[in-house]
Parts: structure tokens; sequence; C-alpha cells
């Protein structure tokens, strides 16, 4: 198969004027890409009295930290509350998605379809929508203003991406397994646990890279669910930087770096497992 840039064995260039094309394409949307990084650290590592908008794209004169030490500071207890929030949220929304992944792909039963359809649905459901139905049910609960009832929030909100993603996976999976499994005398539960999950483990690791993604950005949750400043997620008090009267832009530029630094490192060390996970699902048989 002939590769998008043909490159020459023996100068290791694009070889044709589209290869060429191709090649400062990528090039310009990789220069639009990282400018925005580019100016928050370089703004973040900026002293306050030194960041303008004449000299925004300048180097700092001096390595002493900027604002970062100071967005460090007012950030990392929200950030534990993200961390304490996204990854048990993230780890049971999976293992529901899982389980009704697995039930709408091996267990049909009558109105199944039309059932997984409705499921679905739940992922098209805006989240401003159920602002005011979901704050009363959490207070009748107890859970409202708890970081436990922002994650049973954000579980029940993802568990119909999470299943739609297995489902998806659990079809590529001959049926024979199943049956095999079944002659042996394994019941349905053997079955889920001991090969179905097994085999799903590039799926999980998709799922949990989205999930975990989509709940560390969250904004809307968790300053409407978690009033307590104290409790909210690193959204939240990332926001929360920008005073009222002035802003201190090189401290709000290091705390949206630290802020992005988690979920870039998942991408980081994960991003291979997540392509080979979704090119698992996405060839049957």
């Amino acid at each position: 198969m002939k590769s998008p840039f043909a490159l020459s064995l023996r100068t290791g260039l694009p070889r044709s004027f589209a290869d060429w094309a191709s090649l400062a394409a990528l090039c310009f949307f990789l220069v639009v890409f990282v400018m925005p990084l580019y100016l928050m650290v370089v703004t973040g590592l900026k002293e306050g009295t030194n960041v303008s908008l004449s000299s925004m794209w300048n180097l700092p004169q001096t390595l002493t930290g900027g604002g970062f030490s100071e967005a460090w500071k007012r950030l990392w207890p929200s950030m534990v509350n993200s961390l304490v929030m996204t990854i048990p949220a993230t780890i049971i929304s999976a293992i529901l998605g899982a389980i009704n992944g697995f039930v709408f792909s091996k267990c049909k039963f009558k109105g199944s379809n039309v059932l997984f359809i409705v499921f679905v649905f739940g992922m098209f459901i805006p989240y401003q929508s159920i602002i005011i139905p979901l704050v009363k049910f959490l207070q009748s609960v107890n859970l409202y203003g708890t970081v436990v009832g922002l994650i049973v929030v954000h579980v029940i909100y993802g568990i119909p991406i999470t299943s739609l993603l297995f489902r998806n996976f659990f079809d590529t999976l001959p049926n024979e397994l199943i049956e095999a499994a079944k002659i042996d005398g394994a019941t349905l539960m053997n079955v889920l646990l001991r090969i179905m999950l097994p085999l799903a483990r590039p799926a999980f690791i998709v799922t949990g890279i989205y999930q975990f993604t989509n709940i560390w950005n969250d904004f809307l949750f968790g300053v409407t669910i978690v009033p307590n400043p104290k409790a909210q997620p690193i959204s939240v008090a990332l926001n929360n930087l920008s005073g009222s009267f002035s802003v201190d832009w090189n401290v709000v530029m290091a705390g949206a770096v630290v802020a992005g630094v988690p979920t870039a490192l998942i991408y980081i060390f994960l991003g291979k497992f997540f392509v080979r996970g979704m090119l698992a699902g996405s060839v049957k048989g």
C-alpha cells in the first residue's frame, strides 16, 4: 500500500509536488495548533508586570516560574477533587457500559434493538435541559453539594456512550465463543467475566480515555452541583482564577497549562492504545 507521503529512499524527502503540498499543509496546521500552547506557556512563565499585548509573543526575560507557582498553589486542592471525582466515575461508567454492551450485543431479546436506541438517546439530551430536575433529585437524596453526587451524575450521563462503545466492540467478537463456553457448562456470568471482559481491554482503554477527558473538562455540572469552592473540580477553579476587576493573565495561562497536564499525560502514554482500541472495534470477524 502506497504511503500518503512517497519518500525517496535516497534523500528521505517527498518526491512529488502533491507530497510537498501535503507536507506544507500539515506543517501549517501544526503551527496553528501549537501557537496557543506556546502563548499559554510563555505567558505563564512571565511575571505579572511583564505581561502585555505588545510583548505577548516574547520569551520571558527571566525563568523564575512566573505564574506557575501561584497557579499550582491555588489549583492543587481542586485538582485533587477532580481526581477523586474523575477516576471512580470513569471506572464505574466503563464497567456498567461493558455489562450493558454485552447484554445488547450477545443477549438479544425481543425489542432489544429498540431499547438500545432509546437507551443511547440519552447521549443527545442537553445538560442544560435537566439541570433543575437533577438538582432537585440530588437534594432529595442528600447528594447535592457533594463530590459523591457529582460522581453519580457523571456515571449516569456516561452510561449511554460507554454502552455504545462496548456494544460495537462486542459485535466484532464471534458468537461461537459464547456457544463453546456454554457447551463447556459456563454460565452467562462466567462468559462475561472470563471471556468477554478480558478480550475487551481495547474497549476499556478507549472508553477510559474518552470518559476521563470528558469528566475532567466538565464545567457545567461542577459549578451547579457543587457550589462549595473547596469541593469544586479544577475546571471551575480555573474559571475562578480570573478576578472580578483585574486578571493576572500569567496565573490564568499557567493554570490552563496545569489543568491540561493530566489529560495530556493520558494521551501521551495511552494514545497508541487508544488508536488500537478504536481499530479493534472497526472490523467485524
